[in-house]
């Protein structure tokens, strides 16, 4: 389970961004290939039969139970309106292998080619894929669905930006063309578009009343997967059964998946509300992302005798960024001293030590725990991209290495609330008394003060001590707790002071860090710039990126942006840790090895009925 501002549900296991390398054709030979991946080469030969990871004697069978924080009143997730729960119906061209960082094989498409100069992509569709109706699944659905997408999509508009034509050029074929030449990500990356029919949404529904793909809906919509939608609540529950005679079900890429009969995902506006659930047997999976719920909420009898699991699944592959997120477009950060000083302010250790039962590591990168972050002082390829920007970004980018504040003494937390008054200072606040206490104020008489947006109660017991270590400042730090639809539409429109602020990344990062960090995407709602950056350095090396030559460049270019990012200071960041914390009924399975770039949830698990008989037994 995916949750970003979208509720997904991924029962086509959805690709992770991530570029292309080392699958060369000649443009006179147009040699088709079965995958495209990033790295030297691909794991499995055309010829694979399913991928390592899966138990391809998983039985069929059985409903599982998955649950969401938030709610729902449309499922229609190819639009931006409305809160949209994504059935997950609907498939991809290619399909990602789960046991490598960034590789992908023929799911609706059989084949792909490109040239040399990457300049365009063809995709070859196999024969027997078909939507539900029974309707081949055609170049033009491929067409209409990209073009819906970026029309209608604010992260889809970003993400395909270089893509500017997609046109038929043969029975079954459809043919990209790109904006530039040598951008290795565009032929891997169109690959993840999500397919869906042209003829149904296009057509009229029950009532006559015609469809429109840019708008809310919760009539079932029609798709090409494993599972069609079988039953919707509004806000409460949304399930999907599987589908008997899916063409797809022998395909290499499907082996041993798509195991559960059923899958019934249930919406909750209450974290504590939700735990609650999972130990009141209500759902089967959770996946746990509060260290103390971790550490002492999961003391309960079906725990405590086994018939719940408890697992830490290693997770490979970068470690994004979760920070306090700042919003720069208002003025009051708009001053990289003044988001210095919050750094300063931030006890990490404290709230590790007393919050977080030691579980955390404090973050200090944008590409944590990974090759792409940036270490030490720059290198002479990094020193090659950044010199041109020299006088575009903070001097300490060429002089020091981003080391996050530490609070581990009484005397380092005084140090550095210390060097964060002095910054205050120079940035035009000073402490004057009011009311018996201490508060800041600039020469306006203006208050320091601001407000700290949540969504959940497990970072409203980090943000309290927080504003407390601010108010020593004279900084007013309220922090406010909305529920998941408000805080959602308030961070879709740049509407708060700070929030709570994500940016997953790959072992590839490419088009997707425009509209993560891009100028363009600043004032765009709905984008993932939520901080409002708006930095020509950072557009120059985020271009960097994208049209990076080879997985050297790339690597040079994200460390170069990383530096960049971390020495403006737009967020303050907060922890990591490159782990999965799950808990299980005992009715759900899954593969002995996992994949270790997902958990593969619930694509690989399988329903043990005997377990399942046990349980209602006990």
């Amino acid at each position: 389970m995916m949750l970003t501002r979208r509720v997904m549900l991924q029962l086509s296991a959805a690709a992770p961004f991530a570029s292309l390398s080392g699958l060369s054709a000649q443009a006179e030979d147009r040699a088709f290939r079965h995958g495209t991946t990033l790295f030297e080469s691909l794991k499995y030969p055309p010829d694979f039969s399913r991928f390592a990871y899966v138990n391809a004697d998983a039985p069929k069978g059985g409903k599982v139970r998955l649950a969401a924080l938030g709610s729902f009143d449309s499922i229609n997730p190819f639009t931006i309106k409305g809160d949209a729960a994504n059935p997950g119906v609907n498939e991809t061209l290619m399909k990602p292998s789960l046991d490598e960082p960034s590789s992908e094989y023929g799911l609706l498409a059989e084949s792909v080619w490109y040239p040399d100069d990457y300049s365009t992509v063809v995709y070859k569709l196999r024969p027997e894929a078909r939507f539900h109706d029974g309707e081949r699944v055609k170049p033009e659905d491929v067409i209409f669905s990209f073009q819906s997408l970026k029309k209608n999509q604010t992260q889809s508009a970003a993400y395909y930006k270089d893509i500017v034509k997609a046109e038929k050029t043969g029975d079954g074929e459809v043919t990209f063309t790109f904006s530039m030449k040598g951008n290795r990500e565009l032929p891997h990356i169109t690959g993840q578009i999500v397919v869906f029919p042209k003829h149904w949404w296009t057509g009229n529904d029950a009532s006559g009343k015609p469809r429109d793909v840019a708008s809310n809906t919760l009539e079932p919509i029609l798709g090409s997967g494993p599972y069609a939608i079988s039953a919707v609540r509004p806000g409460l529950s949304l399930t999907v059964k599987r589908v008997a005679d899916y063409w797809g079900k022998d395909l290499p890429v499907n082996v041993g998946q798509n195991n559960f009969d059923e899958i019934e995902i249930q919406f909750y506006q209450d974290r504590n509300i939700l735990l609650e659930a999972f130990k009141g047997n209500q759902f089967d999976i959770q996946f746990e992302s509060s260290s103390k719920q971790w550490a002492t909420g999961y003391d309960f009898p079906a725990a405590r005798d086994g018939r719940v699991i408890r697992e830490e699944m290693p997770r490979l592959g970068v470690s994004g960024m979760q920070s306090w997120a700042v919003n720069t477009r208002r003025p009051l950060f708009a001053d990289v001293r003044v988001r210095k000083a919050l750094d300063l302010a931030f006890d990490f250790e404290w709230s590790n030590t007393n919050l977080f039962y030691g579980l955390y590591t404090r973050s200090r990168s944008y590409f944590n725990n990974s090759e792409l972050e940036a270490k030490g002082l720059p290198s002479a390829e990094e020193l090659a991209l950044l010199e041109p920007l020299r006088a575009q970004v903070p001097p300490e980018v060429f002089t020091s290495e981003y080391v996050s504040p530490t609070n581990s003494t009484p005397q380092e937390r005084r140090k550095n609330l210390r060097a964060a008054q002095a910054l205050l200072a120079e940035a035009g606040w000073a402490p004057v008394q009011q009311g018996g206490r201490q508060v800041l104020k600039n020469a306006k008489g203006e208050r320091f003060s601001f407000t700290i947006l949540l969504d959940s109660e497990a970072f409203q017991r980090v943000a309290l001590p927080y504003a407390e270590q601010l108010a020593l400042l004279g900084i007013e730090a309220k922090v406010q707790l909305a529920d998941a639809a408000q805080y959602e539409r308030s961070q879709g429109d740049f509407n708060f002071d700070m929030i709570v602020g994500s940016w997953g990344q790959s072992l590839s990062p490419g088009n997707e860090q425009r509209e993560f960090f891009g100028s363009e995407f600043a004032g765009k709602k709905e984008s993932r710039n939520y901080v409002g950056i708006k930095n020509p350095a950072v557009d120059v090396l985020v271009d960097k990126i994208i049209a990076a030559p080879d997985r050297a460049s790339l690597v040079t270019a994200c460390k170069a942006l990383d530096r960049v990012l971390m020495a403006n200071h737009y967020v303050i960041p907060m922890w990591y840790k490159a782990a999965d914390w799950i808990a299980y009924w005992k009715r759900v399975k899954h593969p002995g090895t996992m994949p270790g770039y997902s958990p593969g949830y619930p694509t690989i698990w399988w329903f043990d009925a005997e377990a399942d008989a046990a349980l209602k037994k006990s």
